[in-house]
This record gives C-alpha cells, structure tokens and sequence, in this order.
C-alpha cells in the first residue's frame, strides 16, 4: 500500500534530494495522517463517551493532536521546499525541523492534560459500559496506527527525515496508548473492575515521555549537531583520493535542513605544487563531492606541506611526540616555519578532544613549557582548536 501511493502521488520520487520531492512526500504523508486520524478521532471518541471509558476519549484526543501534527508537518515540508532568498540565503530547510518541534511540543501538552484528567478519574471513576464492539473498535485503531507506523518508517528512511521518524514514533505510541486502553476494557468486561483511570494514567505518561524524546530529536539539528559518521567518511573518501592531498582536517559541516549541508575543511598539500595545480585539484574535490550529493556547498583551504626540509620534519616529530606525552588523542597540523630579520618562527595547530578537561590556554602553556627546549631561538605560534 506504501510503494502504491508513493508511486501514485510522488512525481520523480526517487529523487530523494530534491527539495520539491521532499515537499511532496512530505504532503502526502501529511495528507494520509490527516483524513486517518480524523476518522480514528471520531471513532474514539464516539465509543469512549457512549461506553464512558476515560482512557478511550483520552486516546481520541491524542488522535486529534495527531491529525493537527500532520497539518503542521505538512506545512513544514511545503515551507522547507521555498528556494533561497535575500532574506534566507541558505534556503528553508529547516523548517522541517522546526514542524517536527512543532508536534512534538503538541504531544507534550495533550499528554498533560490527559494526565490531569487521569487523575480526576483515578479519585471518581466514572461508569463503563463496554462491549465485544468497544473491543473490535480499538483492534483495527491498532491495525490503522500500526500501518501508519510503517507507512511514515519507510519515508523516514527514503527522505532521511527527523521530522517524519518522529511522526512514525508518535504513531507507533498510539499503537501502545490504545493497547493500554483496550486491556482496561477487557479486564471490566472478564472481571468487572475499572482500572479506566489508571490506563488514562499510564498513557498519559507515556505520551509525554515519548513526546519529549521527539522535541529533543528534531532540535538537536536546530543547535547544531556533529554530522554523521558515514557522512563523514565519504567527504575524506573523496578528498584523500587524490595523490595530491597528505592530510585532511578542520572539517565543518553546517545543516541547514535535509539534503542542505555546507562543508568546509583544510587539505595538506605538497609546497612544491603550483598555485593552479593545488587549486585544480581542489576544484576538482568540490565538484566530486556536489555531484554526488555528498553535500550542496563546500569550501577547502589549501595547507602547503614543506617535504624536503630535515630539521623541520625533525622538529615536528619532536614536538608531536611531546604533545602524545601530554594527550593521546591530540594531533598536528599546519606546521610551517619562517625566518623574518633573524627571528626563526614555527606555526602550527594542535587539534584535542572535546572531552579534554584543562582549558585551551592551559594546555598551550602546559606545551610551550615542554617544548621550549628544543630550540632555545624559536618563538612558538600555536593555536588550539578542540575537534
């Protein structure tokens, strides 16, 4: 049934790249949410206040927050889908993120005020009058949000879309808060005790834990998360292809929406190069790396790399094998010397983990101490960076 409507209503949709293919597969996930959950919102909540089962209305509501996240998800994918402009200059593609927010946030609140109802029906509980029906009506909700489970999974996964996995999570959850539901009506109708209120409680719970786990999902992108590994692993594939480049580093990736990444990093390159060489070669990267889609923009910075000279090569390995003593993790790059009116002057940078506790200065002097005998009539410039 997925594969059908996605063929059906998705134009050029294994175009999953294109910001005007993600806006359709977006809608009409939008448009699927919205008419089921309607239809399961009426059910619901016809069948919770005729039988007055508390914990089936409290599911019929989160079927309405639903229907409403899939309007907001939708809008999301039709604003993320805007080209750029003088205003935004990188596009709108996080306003997918910001609709997954949205939703989440929504969830959040629904599930409160189900908690607070829970409560009041924990201390009165109200009268159930449930049947095999009630019990047939909540089986195929399972079936339907199950289906919707799947049905937003698999485009999850063909758009790469947080937004969208966190609808598929929210259904999946339906699926639990109705189950929740529906073995209260089993018990009062096998052994006529109401445990209607504590059900509407469990769900409630359960509903804003999970609705906490998607609002921090889709706003980690927001606050700028370090990209994944394989993206990663592909940017340093291309670029140490070439017998030209010696290293990689300084490596930046900017997000700004799905399929919307900005990359910049410095490449080690041979001194011996010509300017148009090194910047054939680098050329030559940036083009790789767009035509595959590895990202939309990229900027390198060449490094020029001195091969030839022995006491420069001696004194950074002197120094790197120094700076191993001090962190294991820690590494050099851009390591270059100059000789201006007599003052001999080594440049480089030393890149230490996020996680290393002495602050940046501290580690820097704790360096220049141990190193400042090498070469009694060098000055050091050396910057830290964490990475």
């Amino acid at each position: 049934m997925t594969a059908l409507i996605i063929r059906l209503f998705v134009k050029d949709r294994d175009k999953v790249k294109n910001p005007k293919v993600r806006e359709r597969y977006g809608v009409v996930a939008g448009m699927v949410g919205i008419v089921l959950n309607i239809l399961l919102t009426l059910f619901k909540i016809i069948t919770g206040l005729v039988t007055g089962t508390m914990s089936i209305v409290a599911d019929s509501i989160n079927n309405l927050s639903d229907a409403t996240s899939s309007i907001v998800t939708m809008v999301g994918f039709k604003m993320s889908g805007k080209p750029a402009d003088k205003e935004h200059p990188y596009g709108h593609g996080r306003a997918e993120y910001i609709a997954g927010f949205v939703v989440a946030a929504a969830v959040i609140a629904i599930a409160l005020e189900l908690f607070k109802t829970s409560i009041g029906n924990i201390i009165k509980p109200s009268e159930m009058d449930v049947s095999i029906a009630t019990i047939i009506i909540l089986v195929v909700a399972i079936c339907v949000k199950m289906w919707m489970f799947l049905f937003y999974g698999k485009i999850s996964k063909i758009i790469s879309s947080k937004a969208m996995r966190a609808t598929a999570l929210d259904s999946r959850n339906d699926c639990i808060t109705t189950g929740v539901a529906l073995a209260s009506v089993i018990i009062k109708i096998a052994f006529d005790i109401n445990i209607d209120g504590y059900a509407c409680l469990i769900v409630s719970l359960f509903v804003i834990y999970a609705g906490i786990g998607s609002a921090v999902e889709t706003i980690e992108p927001l606050l700028g998360e370090a990209p994944s590994d394989d993206v990663v692993e592909s940017i340093l594939t291309v670029a140490m292809s070439r017998e030209e480049i010696l290293g990689v580093h300084d490596l930046r990736i900017h997000e700004y929406g799905p399929s919307r990444m900005i990359a910049s990093f410095h490449v080690e390159m041979p001194s011996t190069l010509s300017l148009v060489e090194a910047h054939e070669v680098i050329d030559l990267i940036e083009r790789e790396l767009q035509s595959k889609e590895i990202v939309r923009e990229v900027t390198i910075h060449i490094d020029p790399i001195v091969m030839d000279d022995t006491e420069l090569l001696e004194l950074k390995e002197s120094i790197f094998n120094i700076l191993k003593g001090i962190n294991a993790k820690a590494d050099i790059h851009d390591f270059r010397m100059s000789n201006c009116l007599g003052e001999i002057k080594v440049f480089f940078d030393v890149l230490i983990p996020y996680d290393y506790k002495s602050s940046d200065e501290d580690f820097k002097q704790e360096l220049l101490d141990k190193i400042s005998t090498l070469r009694v009539d060098t000055v050091y410039d050396i910057t830290v960076e964490r990475g």
